[in-house]
């Protein structure tokens, strides 16, 4: 899929294992059919929106509506970049990186979900790095944020390992109870220490006005 008026159909981070794109119709199909399976252990709830507690066929549908939402909102001044993640031929998670007047704050936010039967090979890892490369490097970002809740072992070990600091707390209701949620924030500085994944971004230019910059990555 390509169009003219939306060069974001063209843009591509490779890692050595991984492909991220913005999908096509084929990819969201694959993607929903890995949302209709398994995501998590269901003795927990890793989301602040319980998405997951839905029937399978709901995910599936769920999972399209989200992305097709998402392009049809997207401002420069706030943007959803939701990214399919190709594992080996395969469509195996989701990838997403926001920004909200990213060319004055310089600041995304990421989250992502991986199928239960590709997790704890590393690819949670390595598809978190891509995006990371596209905001520091890519798009001159200053900051990423994310967070987990504080029983998210999987989650937090990720962000260790690509240098995040902790950044406080929120509190929710999930699934009728408190849980605490741990704000991580990583800075230029520390991206930089930490860079361990080779990134290669395609067709990155022609998208820069959709981020609220100009060729050059300035605002």
């Amino acid at each position: 899929m390509a169009s003219s008026h939306w060069p974001l159909f063209d843009l591509r981070l490779s890692t050595p294992r991984l492909r991220l794109r913005l999908p096509t119709l084929e990819d969201l199909d694959a993607l929903a059919d890995v949302a209709a399976g398994r995501i998590h252990d269901p003795g927990v709830q890793p989301f602040v929106m319980e998405w997951t507690e839905a029937p399978p066929v709901e995910r599936a549908r769920g999972t399209l509506q989200a992305h097709w939402s998402q392009w049809a909102a997207w401002k420069p001044s706030s943007w959803g970049l939701n990214l399919v993640v190709e594992f080996d031929g395969t469509i195996v998670g989701s990838q997403a990186m926001s920004g909200r007047d990213f060319a004055v704050l310089r600041e995304v936010s990421t989250g992502s979900w991986l199928g239960q039967p590709y997790q704890g090979q590393g690819i949670g890892t390595e598809m978190r790095a891509a995006v990371l490369h596209l905001a520091f490097a890519g798009l001159g970002a200053e900051y990423a944020v994310s967070a987990a809740f504080a029983d998210n072992a999987a989650s937090w070990a990720v962000s260790r390992k690509l240098g995040y600091q902790e950044d406080g707390i929120d509190r929710y209701v999930v699934r009728g109870r408190p849980v605490v949620s741990r704000r991580l924030r990583l800075d230029r500085a520390g991206w930089q220490a930490r860079q361990s994944v080779p990134v290669t971004i395609d067709g990155l230019d022609p998208c820069l006005p959709l981020f609220g910059l100009d060729g050059s990555g300035s605002p």
